[in-house]
């Protein structure tokens, strides 16, 4: 028997550690603001503007774990933690969504609450709150955007403050009608309309960060369609126990036995295989090649 062990460029590094600089930025630029827009939030007693706070907190509770798992991963594989630290990001992106569901939950309750006896809030120090808040989610957005094209740690933090990017522009719409027509209720609808808005997005990272730590195969794979080509390469008699999980982002593993057919060369049945798992974007991958003759009762139970 023969067994392939294949190292890509991958497996130096995850994708979200390439970008850690701009999550510090994000970091920084967003913990600053969040405490502007609770004070002022508090002292004006608006529920959007708090609601978007609220969502900046989890924002920078959000980037630090992100930056901590960043960081931690980074710590070399031990002979226990044989794939490092790896999975802290994961459950980073995890933890993001609980933490948004719960303040969507809160912010909802509460203007429903409000709804009924809406209080009194000025509009003016809103609007500038608002604005500048606006201009804090751009900058970060921005930095966050190309990061969380291949990472599902950044994108978490991206979707986060995406939700904030939009949740001022809300607070900017209700400052203004408040400011102009002193209608009461903008405040509270703003507040929900903020809410509702994360839910589904926020649905999305938690379903992401859930496939992994299952390890579910990779949305991007198709397993069957990817054992047929295997099977198709000259030499090859048949694949069994084909695993495809995702370690962290950008960071797909697989492990698989190969059936060589009698008189096929093993080395080039194996370099074949592992090109064919280039092409789905898996480069890290261990092949385990064996006799057509060969049997093993060890196999996962299907």
């Amino acid at each position: 028997m023969g067994a392939g062990h294949q190292h890509g460029p991958s497996t130096g590094g995850s994708a979200s550690g390439r970008h850690l600089r701009a999550l510090i930025a994000a970091l920084c630029l967003t913990g600053g603001f969040m405490v502007v827009e609770f004070v002022v939030g508090f002292t004006t007693n608006s529920l959007a503007l708090i609601s978007d706070a609220g969502h900046m907190g989890t924002d920078v509770l959000g980037l630090g774990m992100a930056t901590a798992a960043i960081l931690l991963a980074r710590r070399p594989a031990t002979a226990q933690r044989t794939y490092g630290l790896y999975r802290l990001e994961v459950l980073a992106a995890l933890a993001n969504g609980i933490l948004l569901f719960g303040v969507a939950g809160y912010v909802i309750v509460e203007a429903m609450r409000r709804i009924s006896d809406p209080p009194s809030v000025p509009g003016p120090p809103l609007l500038v709150t608002a604005v500048i808040g606006l201009a804090v989610n751009v900058v970060s957005f921005l930095l966050l955007r190309s990061g969380a094209r291949n990472s599902l740690n950044l994108r978490g933090a991206m979707l986060e403050v995406m939700g904030d990017m939009l949740g001022s522009v809300g607070v900017i719409v209700a400052a203004i009608i408040l400011w102009t027509t002193g209608w009461p209720y903008a405040d509270p609808i703003i507040g929900v309309g903020i809410g509702l808005f994360i839910l589904p997005r926020t649905f999305i990272l938690t379903r992401q960060a859930l496939r992994i730590l299952l390890e579910v195969a990779p949305a991007h794979v198709n397993v069957p369609k990817l054992t047929s080509q295997i099977e198709a390469l000259p030499g090859v008699d048949s694949v069994h126990d084909l695993h495809v999980w995702t370690l962290t982002s950008g960071i797909e593993n697989a492990t698989g036995h190969v059936r060589i057919a009698a008189g096929a060369d093993f080395a080039t049945v194996l370099q074949a295989t592992h090109a064919v798992l280039d092409e789905h974007g898996i480069h890290h991958a261990t092949i385990q090649c064996e006799p057509v003759t060969f049997t093993d009762e060890r196999q996962l139970p299907v």
